[in-house]
């Protein structure tokens, strides 16, 4: 949830200067001339443990594969209207996951089996462009970066969702998007006509449609705006402000606020939806360190909900406390973090990182979900329900030489919660015990 929010920053404040004296497309050298190739190696190695599992409910999941991600973007043709090409081709590989240990996401299930993973499986789609000045409209297989609609990337193959979107800076300092889509594939699946749903209720719906903008104030004020519908499910609104403040000798204080409203529309698929969800952080860096503090806040008798398409989840849930293994969203639950980032470049190796954080969630209560035939929530959570995650990253990217760009990153997550959560929703079997880890090495060519 972060890096997709980080992302989406970094995009707004590009944004500022993309208006100078001659647009985009005046400039534009060639389909061919602007294109890119990118070959990107992802290795993924997953261990998930449930400690309280039943004898017969899976008591862990382990597997290991590697993917090929190849992305080509063309450059856009010369004239008043460019045209252009996104396209990608993505292969996934097993290198372990036997019978019984599979269902980490990282590999389809085999269909005999639905917990031993695929030997391989690919992808391959895009979408056709056109620009207009400082304006491109796109159809066909995408990711989305909005806080109301993304698709996910958190397991060994990005997933896609597909239909039509729009991006425009023709005005300094502000970005505008927008889109329509019908349905998008899973991490683990190959099927890009899969369903749109979502994550917690699993109610399937048609279409999703989202606008919204990112304004630039300055180097170190930013804030958006942005709002979606999914067909007969709800209405999604959205703002956030983010502001960095100098104090000087290498120190600086960061603000982030993120605010959701959810609300239900049309034939209410989902049952009665009134939910409120903020969260704010506060993040001190003083050289190489960084201190953060954040809470999170959902107010209302169902959880905060986001999309998933294909079946697996999604990235608009720009929440401070979404992290590793829980988004910390049950109903009325109360969240607090402590997070630490060190950069140790300087201190022991060039390129090495560490973060360790631990949320607190408490005062869940459920019980005030929809209950009628269309209540997706019912049951789900009881009263006074809490959970903690502590989760520890250590990341290292090559410097120099042939292997440059190459990141290996070590992630270990341990989440524990009361025994009034549905595992159904919440977690996996009938555990509320989880000890994860997930190797991640990335290679990116050009």
């Amino acid at each position: 949830a972060i890096a997709a929010a980080t992302s989406q920053m970094a995009y707004a404040n590009e944004s500022a200067h993309a208006t100078e004296s001659m647009s985009s497309q005046a400039a534009s050298n060639g389909f061919m001339e602007d294109a890119d190739l990118q070959l990107l190696n992802r290795n993924f190695a997953f261990y998930r443990n449930f400690k309280n599992n039943a004898p017969t409910d899976q008591n862990y999941r382990s597997e290991w594969a590697h993917a090929f991600l190849t992305t080509f973007t063309s450059g856009f043709t010369q004239g008043t209207v460019g045209f252009g090409v996104d396209a990608f081709g993505n292969a996934g590989y097993k290198l372990n996951s036997g019978a019984g240990t599979g269902g980490t996401g990282l590999l389809p299930v085999d269909g005999s089996d639905p917990s031993k993973g695929q030997d391989a499986y690919g992808i391959a789609g895009g979408a056709v462009k056109a620009r207009i000045s400082e304006t491109v409209l796109k159809f066909g297989q995408q990711r989305p970066e909005s806080p109301v609609f993304a698709t996910g990337d958190s397991r060994l193959m990005p997933a896609y969702a597909t239909g039509t979107s729009i991006m425009s800076e023709e005005i300094s300092d502000l970005a505008l998007q927008g889109g329509h889509f019908y349905s998008g594939n899973g991490t683990d699946s190959t099927n890009q006509d899969g369903e749109l749903a979502t994550y917690y209720g699993g109610t399937a719906f048609n279409t999703a449609d989202y606008i919204g903008g990112d304004y630039t104030f300055s180097d170190n004020l930013s804030m958006g705006v942005h709002a979606a519908q999914y067909e007969d499910l709800w209405n999604q609104y959205y703002a956030d402000l983010y502001h960095t403040m100098d104090l000087g000798d290498d120190m600086s204080l960061s603000t982030s606020l993120n605010y959701y409203n959810t609300q239900d529309t049309g034939k209410a698929n989902g049952g009665d939806i009134s939910n409120n969800t903020y969260s704010a952080s506060l993040a001190l860096s003083v050289g190489v360190q960084t201190f953060t503090l954040a809470h999170q806040n959902v107010n209302g008798d169902t959880p905060f909900d986001y999309v998933t398409t294909g079946g697996s989840t999604g990235n608009s849930i720009w929440l401070a406390n979404a992290v590793q293994y829980s988004d910390f969203v049950m109903p009325n639950e109360k969240s607090y973090q402590a997070r630490y980032d060190i950069d140790l470049s300087d201190m022991v190796m060039p390129g090495l990182s560490f973060m360790a954080r631990y949320i607190t969630g408490s005062g869940a209560d459920g019980t005030g979900a929809d209950c009628s035939p269309n209540g997706a929530y019912c049951g789900q959570v009881g009263n006074n329900e809490d959970e903690w995650e502590r989760d520890i990253e250590v990341k290292y990217v090559v410097q120099t030489g042939a292997a440059k760009d190459l990141s290996i990153r070590v992630r270990q997550a341990t989440w524990r919660a009361s025994q009034g959560v549905s595992r159904d929703a919440y977690g996996s079997g009938n555990s509320n015990a989880v000890d994860e880890i997930r190797i991640i090495t990335e290679y990116p060519l050009d």
